[in-house]
C-alpha cells in the first residue's frame, strides 16, 4: 500500500508500507480528522474574531473592557452568590462549565444559565 504525505512546505512524498501498517495509518488519519471536526464544529479561532484591527465578538464575554475595577466589584455585588461564584470561576479562574458544575454539585446547564444571566445583569449595571 502506498501512503501519501504532504509536507507543510508543499512537497509531496509517497512511500510503500505493509498493508496492515497502511490500514492503521489510514485509521489514525480518519480519527484525527473526526476529532478535529468534532472539536472545531461549534468553535472558531481567536484569530477570526479580529478583522481590520477590531475585536468582534468580545462584547459578550469580555469584562476587561471596563477599565474601572471598582465598578466591576460593585456590579458583582448585585449578583446572587451562585452567579458570583460561577462568573468568578469561569472568567477569572478560567474553569469550564463542567468543572464548576462538578465542584458546586449542580447541573452544567445551571452553571451556564447563571453565567448568562449574570452577564446580562453586569452589562445593565455597567452601562
Amino acid at each position: 500500500m502506498k501512503i501519501r504525505y504532504q509536507f507543510v512546505n508543499g512537497d509531496v512524498s509517497e512511500i510503500e508500507v505493509d498493508d496492515a501498517l497502511g490500514e492503521v495509518l489510514l485509521d489514525l488519519d480518519r480519527q484525527e480528522y473526526n476529532n478535529n471536526r468534532k472539536e472545531s464544529r461549534r468553535h472558531y479561532s481567536l484569530e477570526s474574531r479580529i478583522y481590520e484591527g477590531e475585536d468582534y465578538g468580545a462584547e459578550d464575554e469580555n469584562l476587561s473592557r471596563f477599565a474601572d475595577l471598582e465598578s466591576i466589584r460593585s456590579a458583582m455585588l448585585e449578583l446572587t452568590s451562585r452567579q458570583r461564584i460561577c462568573v468568578y470561576a469561569y472568567f477569572f479562574e478560567g474553569k469550564k462549565y463542567t468543572e464548576i458544575a462538578r465542584e458546586l454539585e449542580i447541573h452544567e446547564s445551571t452553571v451556564r444559565e447563571s453565567v448568562r444571566s449574570a452577564l446580562k445583569k453586569l452589562k445593565k449595571y455597567l452601562r
